[in-house]
């Protein structure tokens, strides 16, 4: 069973365990997203700490298929933000895995 974890509930939870009101909580994760956003633009790494790196990368246009017609088509260039988590984050989620079986 799949479970999404929502902004909404990432707001519950800082309102939670710090403390400030839910707007401001919800001001704080939006400012967040938003530094992540403005440098990701401006072709900039984002390393945070214990957790990954995002980067930004220019996948080239290239031939494709549709599956269902079999019609050839050119996907076009765009860019794509690749997230590769750190060493810590890995291991704790390992950690995490490990406890349950």
């Amino acid at each position: 069973m799949r479970i999404n974890l929502t902004k909404k509930e990432i707001v519950n939870s800082i309102y939670m365990q710090i403390g400030y009101s839910k707007k401001i909580s919800e001001t704080l994760l939006e400012d967040f997203f938003q530094i992540i956003f403005e440098n990701l633009k401006k072709k900039k790494k984002v390393k945070i700490s214990k957790f990954g790196t995002f980067e930004l990368r220019v996948k080239k246009s290239r031939m494709g298929r549709n599956p269902k017609t079999k019609e050839n088509k050119i996907i076009s260039e765009r860019k794509v933000i690749l997230f590769k988590p750190s060493k810590d984050l890995k291991n704790k989620i390992n950690q995490i895995n490990e406890t349950k079986n």
